[in-house]
């Protein structure tokens, strides 16, 4: 009896694990269905934008960019979302007696079943729509359609196969969080872009589309365009590169299955250098002061490289807070004032610090037996927090200040964000010990089931407070702006926001620490339920 053939057996495959995955919970499901729905509409609408925009002087340069961004976001996304789909993992068939090329061959048509496929299927349609123009051209179109999708998801599967071991690894995982970087830089970038060609006209797009023209997939859809215009031989030049992409990334594909499937996994393998490194200190410890507060500082620096949620939150402050404010300055229609959002979004890293902790928080409560225990434990943690939020701040603030050109409002621009600084982290660390929630170490939550309301309450509650506790150092500003000759005393704003922001500080930290040396057990309790 002959073997079944592997390729429906894998399509096969990838069904059941999306069906068993929908199964686990009705979250789970409602959210697919949600995204999916919102893939769909999305793709309908450029597709039918696309199809609008038929006959537009420069329709060809804007489809060249779109599907050159499309390809190249094919190419990155295994890199930042590697558990999108299990069947990127080869290493789950090494002990399966197959071949590559017959497996190159199943995997590339199993990777045509999804939203992401249809999506791109949606958007390559419309895209040679758009810029076909006779039959010649939508014969050629209907080729580019299948080679532009076929590259793309070869891009994603050669890329995944290459760096399938980092991906598997810790540091694979840890690379997932710059995701939220990623999306954040290209949401900004996509507005920013948006706003230009609204008041310049797509006409802008025609220098980077004269050069994306030859890079794969989008040549395959430049070829549809240059057969509507008649230049046989520029199109197939441009399909054949298209068609060379797709040959080299199944090459490399299958090159790299090959390896992983016959070499064994050297990651589990200890080295000399790996066993060194484990043993040897990494040198912060000799840094930091000594005592408690040293101890506690290097653990709450090391939860922000070590532990994903913590990496992932920071990550996102880190990227929003010098987002906003520079690109509002990069479109002249910002303000100085707006570089305190950073100060905003790194001082929210100070709520609910015994979450991080989770269960484990018991060790630190079986070292905090009295109030000053209590305080020292806080202010070690807001100082490794203001180890890497005052600079960064001050960073952002001259970034904004310099993109605007207003050097004489540094000074109150950086008083304003110490103070806003200063007010978070007091409200924080008393948040943190009246309002504990626990972070879930498994799945994308943030806040353990029952916690919501506590999250709002320690998070939305502190910003509020903190916003009412930076009111002087508001009302002076507004004071000196608005009144005679109050501008040329605006530079007290810098000492004044500062001192204001580190006595809110001290403060905040003397009077959660009765609160927390009293709450020991509610705190354990609280964190303990991810």
């Amino acid at each position: 009896m002959s073997a079944p053939a592997l390729t429906p057996v894998v399509v096969r495959l990838k069904l059941s694990l999306l069906r068993n995955g929908l199964k686990q919970s009705g979250g789970r499901k409602a959210a697919y269905i949600a995204s999916a729905v919102f893939a769909l509409l999305f793709a309908a609408l450029q597709l039918l934008g696309l199809v609008a925009l038929r006959g537009h002087a420069h329709v060809e340069s804007l489809v060249v960019l779109a599907v050159a961004v499309l390809g190249l976001g094919w190419a990155v996304m295994p890199l930042f979302f590697p558990s999108g789909d299990e069947t990127l993992d080869p290493t789950r068939l090494v002990m399966l007696p197959l071949r590559p090329r017959p497996l190159v061959r199943a995997l590339l048509t199993a990777s045509l079943v999804g939203i992401g496929p249809l999506f791109t299927l949606c958007l390559l349609v419309g895209s040679v729509i758009a810029v076909a123009r006779g039959g010649a051209a939508f014969a050629v179109g209907v080729v580019a359609v299948a080679l532009a999708l076929l590259v793309c998801v070869a891009f994603a599967r050669a890329v995944a196969a290459a760096n399938v071991r980092l991906l598997s690894s810790r540091k694979g995982r840890d690379l997932a969080v710059l995701s939220g970087l990623v999306i954040a830089v290209g949401a900004q970038v996509v507005n920013f872009g948006a706003q230009r060609l609204g008041s310049a006209g797509l006409g802008e797009l025609d220098p980077a589309a004269d050069v994306l023209q030859w890079v794969p997939p989008a040549s395959a859809i430049a070829a549809v365009h240059a057969v509507g215009e008649g230049s046989y031989g520029l199109a197939a030049v441009q399909l054949a590169l298209t068609a060379g992409a797709l040959v080299a990334a199944l090459a490399v594909w299958s090159r790299h299955l090959t390896r992983l499937m016959t070499s064994p996994d050297g990651s589990t393998l200890p080295t000399a250098g790996s066993a060194a490194r484990e043993g040897s200190s990494s040198g912060l410890g000799r840094l930091l002061p000594s005592g408690r507060t040293g101890t506690a500082m290097e653990r709450s620096l090391r939860y922000v490289w070590r532990d994903p949620k913590t990496k992932t939150a920071w990550v996102t402050s880190l990227a929003l807070g010098l987002i906003v404010p520079v690109f509002n300055a990069w479109q002249g229609t910002g303000s100085v004032y707006i570089a305190c959002f950073a100060a905003g979004m790194l001082g929210i890293q100070m709520y609910n610090q015994f979450g991080q902790d989770t269960s484990a928080f018991w060790m630190v409560a079986m070292t905090i037996s009295s109030r000053r225990d209590a305080y020292v434990e806080l202010r070690a943690r807001a100082l490794a927090l203001l180890l890497i939020t005052l600079p960064y701040a001050t960073l952002v603030t001259v970034v904004t200040t310099a993109m605007l050109g207003d050097w004489p409002r540094l000074p109150e621009a950086l008083g304003l964000t110490f103070a806003l600084l200063g007010a978070m982290l007091a409200t924080g660390a008393w948040t943190s010990a009246r309002f504990p929630y626990s972070i879930p170490q498994e799945g994308y939550k943030s806040v353990a089931p029952g916690q919501t309301g506590l999250a709002w309450i320690s998070i939305f509650g502190g910003m509020i407070a903190a916003a009412v506790l930076c009111g002087p150092v508001i009302a002076l500003t507004i004071w000196l702006n608005v009144s005679a000759g109050g501008e040329a005393w605006t530079w007290l704003l810098l000492p004044t926001g500062t001192a204001y922001g580190a006595a809110l500080t001290v403060l905040g930290l003397r009077l959660a620490a009765p609160q927390t040396a009293r709450r020991l057990p509610e705190i354990l309790g609280a964190v303990s339920k991810g």
